[in-house]
């Protein structure tokens, strides 16, 4: 084969850049993807907002990369945080840096950051082609091509996976990169959910189901020490099920070795006030319905559709008079609202996991190029790989940065 041709697995995140570097290097370069648009899952990724990296060095990444995250030295090094931000913005996305380094494009808008990296693979003159890749064609330990849905055949030098994990498969993420990776000698390491809602043993009422609590603090406890493994502050949403939302799915990443019973989420409803000053205020509620309910005065410390699974917790009848509530009762008031606790019996399905943790084994890709170290002209990129991070713009870091080695390695 004279002309060198890359094929690209995958139109996400990873592919979508691993496409416009390939394409910038001079090799002709074709991205097959099996959706009618590319970047699917990045347009939903942040509620629709796409946190897009982290504003962080290197190391910082690599901190917040728990599973292989030195692994990851050389490609962070090539295509840092920085050159991410870099590259949007020269291309007419300006971004803005929020609550933990967290950057998003300033129009909030993920079809943004997709919109331009589309833009930028036509630009950069590689081919797209809506289909799916059947079969990798390897011969003496190289690449050959790839045999497509139809049975039609492109011939290739070089092959990059970059068609994702088995999170949220609506968008196209269906574990084919696992497939092709086993069918080349890989090891496939054992996949689970990663940043995911977790079900718990506790169950809230049909009131409460999908009540949005804002500004609340949790913290993860496993029982097998006693220890607090992860505290958090932000949104946490309540399901029948257990519990979803951003801090929630964070705090997943962190339950290691997942057992029912052996994590307990404890959530502090009112982290902005201290057990003495909650008191004060519980106080001045009483006060002002003296000839009230208790039930009454709960709707101006929680949202109403959390007022009658609270009433159950505290074991305080919702019709006992204000007037009539003990101190003791407000003790058990207070401890409700700075600790409601939650016993997590397990994570929910792969399918509404953020990312797959688990994947192509690190010990089998060279890190300093993203190449097989089995078979010659095969690389890999992004979710695929047996790495994952915590939340906050790190994935898709990773995904930028491995995409970025596997194009420009030859």
């Amino acid at each position: 084969m004279n002309e060198k041709i890359t094929v690209i697995i995958g139109g996400g995140a990873a592919g979508l850049m691993a496409a416009i570097f390939s394409a910038r290097s001079g090799r002709r370069t074709i991205l097959l993807e099996k959706n009618k648009q590319v970047g699917r899952k990045l347009c939903i990724t942040g509620k629709g907002r796409c946190n897009v990296t982290n504003n962080c060095d290197v190391k910082t990444v690599i901190a917040n990369t728990p599973t292989n995250g030195k692994f990851l030295y050389s490609a962070l090094n090539a295509f840092s945080p920085a050159d991410t931000m870099d590259f949007f913005e020269k291309l007419g996305c300006p971004l803005k840096t929020e609550r933990g380094g967290r950057v998003f494009p300033v129009s909030d808008r993920a079809k943004d950051i997709v919109d331009v990296l589309f833009r930028e693979v036509k630009k950069a003159g590689a081919e797209i082609i809506n289909t799916s890749a059947e079969e990798i064609i390897i011969d003496n330990g190289e690449v050959r091509g790839v045999i497509l849905s139809d049975k039609r055949e492109i011939p290739a030098d070089k092959i990059i996976i970059a068609c994702g994990g088995k999170s949220y498969p609506l968008t196209g993420s269906t574990g084919d990169g696992y497939r092709f990776a086993r069918s080349a000698g890989h090891t496939v390491t054992a996949l689970r959910p990663s940043l995911v809602p977790v079900e718990t043993e506790e169950h809230f009422g049909y009131d409460a189901d999908g009540l949005l609590l804002k500004n609340i603090a949790i913290g993860v406890i496993d029982t097998k020490n006693n220890k607090c493994i992860y505290k958090d502050f932000g949104e946490a949403e309540l399901k029948r099920y257990g519990l979803s939302g951003a801090i929630i799915r964070s705090a997943s990443a962190h339950m290691k070795n997942m057992e029912k019973g052996r994590y307990k989420i404890e959530m502090d409803l009112k982290p902005a006030l201290d057990e003495a000053k909650l008191d004060a205020r519980i106080l001045r509620e009483i006060n002002a319905a003296s000839s009230g309910m208790y039930k009454d005065i709960l709707h101006t410390l929680m949202p109403k559709a959390l007022v009658e699974d609270f009433i159950k917790l505290s074991g305080i009848p919702a019709e006992k008079r204000c007037s009539e509530i003990t101190k003791q009762q407000r003790g058990q008031i207070i401890a409700l609202l700075k600790c409601m606790t939650r016993t997590v019996t397990g994570f929910r399905p792969l399918d509404e996991a953020i990312v797959t943790s688990g994947g192509v084994s690190v010990k089998e890709i060279n890190p300093k190029d993203m190449q097989s170290k089995l078979v010659r002209g095969l690389y890999f990129a992004g979710e695929v790989i047996d790495v994952d991070c915590y939340t906050g713009g790190f994935n898709l870091q990773t995904a930028f940065s491995t995409a970025f080695l596997a194009a420009t390695s030859q």
